[in-house]
Protein backbone atom coordinates (compact mmCIF):
# COMPACT_ATOMS: atom_id res chain seq x y z
CA UNK A 1 0.00 0.00 0.00
CA UNK A 2 1.50 3.25 -1.29
CA UNK A 3 1.82 6.43 1.39
CA UNK A 4 0.74 8.83 -0.34
CA UNK A 5 0.84 13.14 0.67
CA UNK A 6 -1.58 15.24 -0.34
CA UNK A 7 -0.36 18.91 -0.05
CA UNK A 8 -3.43 21.27 0.07
CA UNK A 9 -7.05 20.46 1.93
CA UNK A 10 -9.32 22.56 -0.91
CA UNK A 11 -11.24 20.95 -3.73
CA UNK A 12 -8.26 19.49 -5.26
CA UNK A 13 -6.62 17.81 -2.91
CA UNK A 14 -9.65 16.22 -0.95
CA UNK A 15 -10.82 14.94 -3.90
CA UNK A 16 -7.45 13.08 -4.38
CA UNK A 17 -7.14 11.78 -1.23
CA UNK A 18 -10.94 10.22 -1.52
CA UNK A 19 -10.04 8.95 -5.06
CA UNK A 20 -6.33 7.84 -3.78
CA UNK A 21 -7.97 6.13 -0.87
CA UNK A 22 -10.57 4.46 -3.03
CA UNK A 23 -7.67 2.88 -4.67
CA UNK A 24 -5.79 1.48 -1.88
CA UNK A 25 -3.28 3.98 -1.03
CA UNK A 26 -2.97 5.34 2.36
CA UNK A 27 -3.68 9.04 2.16
CA UNK A 28 -2.29 11.91 4.47
CA UNK A 29 -3.79 15.48 3.71
CA UNK A 30 -2.07 18.02 5.01
CA UNK A 31 -3.39 21.98 4.80
CA UNK A 32 -1.73 25.30 5.99
CA UNK A 33 -4.84 27.02 7.51
CA UNK A 34 -5.00 25.79 11.33
CA UNK A 35 -8.74 25.88 10.70
CA UNK A 36 -11.05 25.04 7.94
CA UNK A 37 -11.70 28.25 5.76
CA UNK A 38 -14.76 29.84 6.34
CA UNK A 39 -17.28 30.09 3.68
CA UNK A 40 -16.39 33.64 2.70
CA UNK A 41 -15.49 33.47 -0.86
CA UNK A 42 -16.56 33.09 -4.59
CA UNK A 43 -19.23 30.58 -5.79
CA UNK A 44 -18.21 28.30 -8.65
CA UNK A 45 -20.53 26.01 -11.20
CA UNK A 46 -19.29 22.09 -11.20
CA UNK A 47 -19.94 21.51 -15.08
CA UNK A 48 -21.35 17.61 -15.67
CA UNK A 49 -17.52 16.19 -16.61
CA UNK A 50 -16.78 17.49 -12.56
CA UNK A 51 -19.96 15.60 -11.15
CA UNK A 52 -18.93 12.67 -12.96
CA UNK A 53 -15.65 12.60 -11.41
CA UNK A 54 -17.46 12.89 -8.14
CA UNK A 55 -19.87 9.73 -8.72
CA UNK A 56 -16.52 7.94 -9.32
CA UNK A 57 -15.35 8.21 -5.99
CA UNK A 58 -18.99 8.02 -4.31
CA UNK A 59 -19.40 11.58 -3.17
CA UNK A 60 -22.16 12.76 -4.82
CA UNK A 61 -24.19 12.90 -2.57
CA UNK A 62 -22.15 14.70 -0.11
CA UNK A 63 -21.76 17.18 -2.83
CA UNK A 64 -25.67 17.38 -4.09
CA UNK A 65 -26.77 17.90 -0.35
CA UNK A 66 -25.46 21.21 -0.59
CA UNK A 67 -26.00 23.95 -3.06
CA UNK A 68 -28.18 23.77 -6.23
CA UNK A 69 -28.97 21.99 -9.41
CA UNK A 70 -28.82 24.29 -13.04
CA UNK A 71 -30.89 22.49 -15.76
CA UNK A 72 -30.16 25.31 -18.74
CA UNK A 73 -28.43 28.50 -19.89
CA UNK A 74 -30.63 31.21 -20.85
CA UNK A 75 -28.26 34.17 -22.50
CA UNK A 76 -29.08 37.76 -23.05
CA UNK A 77 -27.72 40.53 -25.19
CA UNK A 78 -27.08 43.80 -24.50
CA UNK A 79 -30.58 45.39 -24.76
CA UNK A 80 -31.78 42.21 -22.64
CA UNK A 81 -33.20 40.17 -25.73
CA UNK A 82 -32.73 36.53 -25.09
CA UNK A 83 -30.45 35.12 -27.90
CA UNK A 84 -30.10 31.41 -26.95
CA UNK A 85 -31.37 29.44 -24.55
CA UNK A 86 -29.69 25.74 -24.28
CA UNK A 87 -29.45 22.77 -21.99
CA UNK A 88 -26.42 22.47 -19.55
CA UNK A 89 -24.67 18.92 -19.67
CA UNK A 90 -26.59 16.18 -18.70
CA UNK A 91 -29.64 17.95 -17.31
CA UNK A 92 -31.45 14.59 -17.38
CA UNK A 93 -29.51 12.55 -15.11
CA UNK A 94 -29.74 14.62 -11.21
CA UNK A 95 -26.41 12.96 -10.69
CA UNK A 96 -24.76 14.77 -13.29
CA UNK A 97 -26.26 18.04 -13.44
CA UNK A 98 -24.49 21.35 -13.33
CA UNK A 99 -24.51 22.74 -9.82
CA UNK A 100 -23.89 26.08 -8.25
CA UNK A 101 -22.48 26.03 -4.70
CA UNK A 102 -20.16 27.91 -2.54
CA UNK A 103 -16.62 27.11 -3.26
CA UNK A 104 -16.27 26.47 0.41
CA UNK A 105 -19.51 24.74 0.69
CA UNK A 106 -18.20 22.01 -1.62
CA UNK A 107 -14.44 21.86 0.09
CA UNK A 108 -16.64 21.23 3.71
CA UNK A 109 -18.68 18.75 1.93
CA UNK A 110 -15.13 16.48 0.22
CA UNK A 111 -13.54 16.99 3.71
CA UNK A 112 -16.57 15.53 5.45
CA UNK A 113 -16.63 12.85 3.39
CA UNK A 114 -12.97 12.45 3.65
CA UNK A 115 -13.13 11.84 7.58
CA UNK A 116 -16.18 9.88 7.69
CA UNK A 117 -13.72 7.47 5.67
CA UNK A 118 -10.97 7.88 7.99
CA UNK A 119 -8.96 10.27 5.88
CA UNK A 120 -5.89 11.97 7.99
CA UNK A 121 -6.34 15.78 7.19
CA UNK A 122 -3.65 17.78 9.24
CA UNK A 123 -4.29 21.53 9.77
CA UNK A 124 -1.70 23.80 10.74
CA UNK A 125 1.18 22.13 8.29
CA UNK A 126 1.91 25.11 6.45
CA UNK A 127 4.58 23.30 3.98
CA UNK A 128 8.31 25.05 3.22
CA UNK A 129 9.76 22.84 0.71
CA UNK A 130 10.04 19.31 -0.26
CA UNK A 131 13.08 16.86 -0.16
CA UNK A 132 13.11 14.04 -3.12
CA UNK A 133 14.85 11.19 -2.80
CA UNK A 134 15.62 7.43 -4.36
CA UNK A 135 13.55 5.63 -1.28
CA UNK A 136 10.35 8.45 -0.66
CA UNK A 137 9.87 12.24 -0.85
CA UNK A 138 9.78 14.35 2.70
CA UNK A 139 7.69 16.97 3.22
CA UNK A 140 9.03 19.79 6.11
CA UNK A 141 6.57 22.06 7.68
CA UNK A 142 7.00 25.40 8.72
CA UNK A 143 6.80 24.15 12.49
CA UNK A 144 9.85 22.15 12.04
CA UNK A 145 7.68 18.80 11.44
CA UNK A 146 8.18 16.55 8.72
CA UNK A 147 6.21 13.55 6.63
CA UNK A 148 7.73 11.07 4.71
CA UNK A 149 6.05 9.19 1.79
CA UNK A 150 6.22 7.68 -1.53
CA UNK A 151 4.42 10.17 -3.14
CA UNK A 152 3.39 13.65 -2.62
CA UNK A 153 0.48 15.56 -4.55
CA UNK A 154 0.72 18.98 -4.83
CA UNK A 155 -3.06 20.55 -4.54
CA UNK A 156 -1.76 23.78 -3.11
CA UNK A 157 -3.51 26.13 -5.57
CA UNK A 158 -2.47 29.27 -7.78
CA UNK A 159 0.24 29.98 -5.62
CA UNK A 160 1.51 26.56 -5.04
CA UNK A 161 4.97 26.21 -2.47
CA UNK A 162 4.87 22.52 -4.40
CA UNK A 163 4.97 24.05 -8.22
CA UNK A 164 8.26 26.21 -6.74
CA UNK A 165 9.87 22.75 -6.69
CA UNK A 166 8.43 21.39 -9.73
CA UNK A 167 8.49 24.33 -11.81
CA UNK A 168 10.54 27.07 -9.84
CA UNK A 169 10.66 29.59 -12.52
CA UNK A 170 6.84 29.37 -13.46
CA UNK A 171 4.32 32.16 -12.01
CA UNK A 172 0.56 33.00 -12.79
CA UNK A 173 0.03 35.91 -15.17
CA UNK A 174 -3.01 38.06 -15.45
CA UNK A 175 -5.41 36.88 -18.00
CA UNK A 176 -7.25 40.50 -19.03
CA UNK A 177 -9.65 40.65 -16.65
CA UNK A 178 -11.06 41.81 -13.07
CA UNK A 179 -13.45 39.08 -11.73
CA UNK A 180 -16.30 40.11 -9.35
CA UNK A 181 -18.28 37.61 -7.67
CA UNK A 182 -21.10 38.87 -5.21
CA UNK A 183 -24.68 37.70 -3.46
CA UNK A 184 -27.73 39.17 -2.54
CA UNK A 185 -30.79 38.12 -0.82
CA UNK A 186 -33.13 41.60 -2.08
CA UNK A 187 -36.51 39.73 -2.16
CA UNK A 188 -37.48 42.15 -5.15
CA UNK A 189 -34.35 41.07 -7.38
CA UNK A 190 -35.61 37.47 -6.07
CA UNK A 191 -39.38 38.59 -7.59
CA UNK A 192 -38.24 39.80 -10.32
CA UNK A 193 -36.25 36.75 -11.27
CA UNK A 194 -38.28 33.85 -9.95
CA UNK A 195 -38.24 32.16 -13.13
CA UNK A 196 -34.88 31.78 -12.95
CA UNK A 197 -35.34 28.41 -11.27
CA UNK A 198 -32.70 25.78 -12.02
CA UNK A 199 -31.14 28.21 -15.19
CA UNK A 200 -27.68 30.17 -15.03
CA UNK A 201 -28.24 33.32 -17.44
CA UNK A 202 -25.81 34.97 -18.88
CA UNK A 203 -25.35 38.46 -20.41
CA UNK A 204 -23.24 39.63 -22.87
CA UNK A 205 -23.09 43.37 -21.98
CA UNK A 206 -21.64 46.12 -24.61
CA UNK A 207 -18.36 46.20 -21.91
CA UNK A 208 -19.36 43.53 -18.89
CA UNK A 209 -19.71 39.44 -19.36
CA UNK A 210 -21.95 38.69 -16.45
CA UNK A 211 -23.86 36.16 -14.99
CA UNK A 212 -26.55 34.84 -12.50
CA UNK A 213 -28.35 32.44 -11.10
CA UNK A 214 -31.11 32.39 -8.34
CA UNK A 215 -31.00 29.82 -5.41
CA UNK A 216 -34.23 27.96 -4.43
CA UNK A 217 -33.67 29.69 -0.94
CA UNK A 218 -34.06 33.00 -3.13
CA UNK A 219 -30.33 34.46 -2.80
CA UNK A 220 -29.55 35.51 -6.54
CA UNK A 221 -25.45 34.89 -7.58
CA UNK A 222 -23.90 36.68 -9.75
CA UNK A 223 -20.35 37.38 -11.32
CA UNK A 224 -19.30 40.11 -13.75
CA UNK A 225 -15.97 39.76 -16.11
CA UNK A 226 -14.38 43.15 -17.16
CA UNK A 227 -11.75 43.90 -19.68
CA UNK A 228 -8.80 46.29 -18.01
CA UNK A 229 -5.26 46.55 -16.12
CA UNK A 230 -4.72 44.40 -13.09
CA UNK A 231 -6.08 45.79 -9.84
CA UNK A 232 -2.94 46.51 -7.73
CA UNK A 233 -3.20 43.44 -4.23
CA UNK A 234 -3.39 46.50 -2.07
CA UNK A 235 -6.27 47.58 -3.60
CA UNK A 236 -8.07 44.15 -3.44
CA UNK A 237 -6.83 43.62 0.09
CA UNK A 238 -8.33 46.99 1.37
CA UNK A 239 -11.00 47.53 -1.61
CA UNK A 240 -14.90 47.12 0.19
CA UNK A 241 -18.13 46.26 -1.36
CA UNK A 242 -19.21 49.70 -2.03
CA UNK A 243 -15.92 50.50 -3.87
CA UNK A 244 -16.21 47.81 -6.12
CA UNK A 245 -20.10 48.09 -6.59
CA UNK A 246 -19.05 51.63 -7.90
CA UNK A 247 -15.98 50.63 -9.71
CA UNK A 248 -18.64 48.14 -11.90
CA UNK A 249 -22.21 49.94 -11.63
CA UNK A 250 -21.24 52.27 -14.53
CA UNK A 251 -20.50 49.60 -16.84
CA UNK A 252 -23.61 47.53 -16.46
CA UNK A 253 -25.93 50.64 -16.44
CA UNK A 254 -25.14 51.24 -20.58
CA UNK A 255 -27.10 47.90 -20.81
CA UNK A 256 -30.91 47.44 -20.22
CA UNK A 257 -30.45 44.26 -18.66
CA UNK A 258 -31.25 42.51 -15.26
CA UNK A 259 -27.14 43.21 -14.26
CA UNK A 260 -27.13 46.81 -13.09
CA UNK A 261 -30.12 46.02 -10.26
CA UNK A 262 -28.77 42.78 -9.17
CA UNK A 263 -25.58 44.24 -8.55
CA UNK A 264 -27.26 47.68 -6.95
CA UNK A 265 -28.85 45.64 -4.33
CA UNK A 266 -25.57 43.61 -3.27
CA UNK A 267 -24.60 45.04 -0.01
CA UNK A 268 -21.79 43.58 1.65
CA UNK A 269 -21.14 40.15 -0.19
CA UNK A 270 -18.49 41.58 -3.04
CA UNK A 271 -15.45 40.62 -4.09
CA UNK A 272 -13.20 41.01 -6.40
CA UNK A 273 -10.20 39.16 -7.94
CA UNK A 274 -7.62 39.39 -11.15
CA UNK A 275 -7.91 36.77 -13.75
CA UNK A 276 -5.37 34.66 -13.70
CA UNK A 277 -3.64 31.60 -15.09
CA UNK A 278 -0.52 29.99 -15.49
CA UNK A 279 1.36 29.20 -19.00
CA UNK A 280 0.61 25.86 -20.84
CA UNK A 281 3.70 23.61 -20.85
CA UNK A 282 4.20 23.99 -17.14
CA UNK A 283 6.22 21.28 -15.89
CA UNK A 284 4.08 19.36 -13.42
CA UNK A 285 6.48 16.55 -11.83
CA UNK A 286 9.72 16.26 -10.26
CA UNK A 287 10.83 12.88 -8.85
CA UNK A 288 7.67 11.82 -6.63
CA UNK A 289 6.39 14.90 -6.51
CA UNK A 290 3.36 15.84 -8.76
CA UNK A 291 1.22 18.93 -9.14
CA UNK A 292 -2.89 18.93 -10.13
CA UNK A 293 -5.49 20.90 -10.38
CA UNK A 294 -4.60 24.79 -10.05
CA UNK A 295 -1.26 24.06 -9.27
CA UNK A 296 -0.36 22.66 -12.19
CA UNK A 297 -3.28 24.11 -14.59
CA UNK A 298 -4.85 27.29 -13.11
CA UNK A 299 -6.93 28.56 -15.88
CA UNK A 300 -8.52 31.71 -16.10
CA UNK A 301 -12.41 31.35 -14.75
CA UNK A 302 -14.00 32.27 -17.98
CA UNK A 303 -14.94 28.72 -19.11
CA UNK A 304 -16.26 28.13 -15.15
CA UNK A 305 -14.24 24.62 -15.59
CA UNK A 306 -11.21 24.74 -13.05
CA UNK A 307 -13.20 22.83 -10.27
CA UNK A 308 -14.42 20.53 -12.58
CA UNK A 309 -10.79 19.93 -14.04
CA UNK A 310 -9.08 19.14 -10.71
CA UNK A 311 -11.91 16.81 -9.97
CA UNK A 312 -11.19 14.70 -13.47
CA UNK A 313 -7.27 14.97 -12.14
CA UNK A 314 -8.26 13.15 -8.93
CA UNK A 315 -10.19 10.30 -10.50
CA UNK A 316 -7.46 9.91 -13.63
CA UNK A 317 -4.78 10.21 -11.06
CA UNK A 318 -5.90 7.63 -8.30
CA UNK A 319 -6.38 5.14 -11.49
CA UNK A 320 -3.27 5.58 -13.34
CA UNK A 321 -1.50 4.90 -9.97
CA UNK A 322 -3.87 1.98 -9.48
CA UNK A 323 -3.94 0.48 -12.78
CA UNK A 324 -0.26 1.13 -13.73
CA UNK A 325 3.18 -1.45 -13.43
CA UNK A 326 4.64 0.84 -11.26
CA UNK A 327 4.12 4.66 -10.29
CA UNK A 328 6.67 6.04 -12.88
CA UNK A 329 4.54 4.98 -15.57
CA UNK A 330 1.62 5.95 -14.12
CA UNK A 331 2.69 9.44 -13.46
CA UNK A 332 3.88 9.49 -17.05
CA UNK A 333 0.20 8.02 -18.47
CA UNK A 334 -1.38 10.51 -16.02
CA UNK A 335 0.22 13.48 -17.88
CA UNK A 336 -0.06 11.83 -21.37
CA UNK A 337 -3.92 11.81 -20.80
CA UNK A 338 -4.12 14.93 -18.66
CA UNK A 339 -2.31 17.68 -20.46
CA UNK A 340 -4.23 17.90 -23.85
CA UNK A 341 -7.39 18.54 -21.98
CA UNK A 342 -6.27 20.80 -19.60
CA UNK A 343 -4.13 22.89 -21.30
CA UNK A 344 -7.19 23.41 -23.76
CA UNK A 345 -8.81 25.03 -21.33
CA UNK A 346 -5.99 26.99 -20.02
CA UNK A 347 -6.39 28.51 -23.89
CA UNK A 348 -10.01 28.94 -24.63
CA UNK A 349 -10.84 30.31 -20.91
CA UNK A 350 -7.69 32.74 -21.40
CA UNK A 351 -8.94 33.95 -25.11
CA UNK A 352 -12.09 34.53 -23.40
CA UNK A 353 -10.63 37.12 -21.04
CA UNK A 354 -9.22 38.35 -23.63
CA UNK A 355 -11.86 39.00 -25.98
CA UNK A 356 -11.28 36.75 -28.79
CA UNK A 357 -13.39 33.39 -27.64
CA UNK A 358 -14.82 30.98 -29.92
CA UNK A 359 -17.93 31.29 -31.14
CA UNK A 360 -19.35 27.62 -29.39
CA UNK A 361 -18.09 29.43 -25.78
CA UNK A 362 -20.42 31.84 -25.45
CA UNK A 363 -19.05 32.42 -21.61
CA UNK A 364 -19.00 30.84 -18.26
CA UNK A 365 -20.72 27.78 -17.59
CA UNK A 366 -21.34 27.01 -21.38
CA UNK A 367 -21.15 23.10 -22.23
CA UNK A 368 -17.40 22.85 -23.35
CA UNK A 369 -16.18 20.25 -26.27
CA UNK A 370 -12.85 19.30 -25.68
CA UNK A 371 -10.52 16.91 -26.51
CA UNK A 372 -11.18 13.90 -25.40
CA UNK A 373 -14.57 14.41 -23.99
CA UNK A 374 -15.82 10.81 -25.26
CA UNK A 375 -12.60 9.07 -23.92
CA UNK A 376 -13.06 10.69 -20.58
CA UNK A 377 -16.72 8.87 -19.22
CA UNK A 378 -13.98 5.66 -20.21
CA UNK A 379 -11.59 7.13 -18.24
CA UNK A 380 -13.22 8.65 -15.27
CA UNK A 381 -15.39 4.46 -14.90
CA UNK A 382 -14.19 3.52 -11.65
CA UNK A 383 -14.29 -0.04 -12.41
CA UNK A 384 -12.37 0.15 -16.24
CA UNK A 385 -8.58 -0.50 -16.28
CA UNK A 386 -7.03 2.94 -17.01
CA UNK A 387 -3.85 1.46 -18.27
CA UNK A 388 -5.17 -1.34 -20.46
CA UNK A 389 -8.20 1.31 -21.49
CA UNK A 390 -5.00 3.37 -22.79
CA UNK A 391 -2.84 0.44 -24.49
CA UNK A 392 -0.43 0.14 -21.27
CA UNK A 393 1.47 -3.48 -21.63
CA UNK A 394 1.88 -5.78 -18.87
CA UNK A 395 5.24 -6.38 -17.69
Amino acid sequence: MAHILVIGGGIAGTASALALHKAGSQVTVYEAHPEPAADTGAFLTLASNGMRALAQVDASAAVTAVGFPLRSMRVLDDTGAVVAHVPLGEAADPLLRYRCLRRGELAAALRAEAAHRGIGIRHGARLVSVRDAPDGVTAHFADGSTATGDLLVGADGLNSVVRQETAPAVRPSYAGQRVFYGYTDDPLVAEENGQESERITMVRGSTTAFGYAVSPDGETYWFARVAGEPLAADEIAHGTPAHWRDLLLPLLCQDTTPAAGIVTATTDRLMVTNATELPTGTPWRSGRTLTIGDAAHAASPATGQGASMALEDAVVLAKCLRDAPDTGTALSRYETLRRPRVEENITVSGNISRGTPPTSRPGRGAPAPRPGDEELVRHLAWHTDLWAETGGDRP
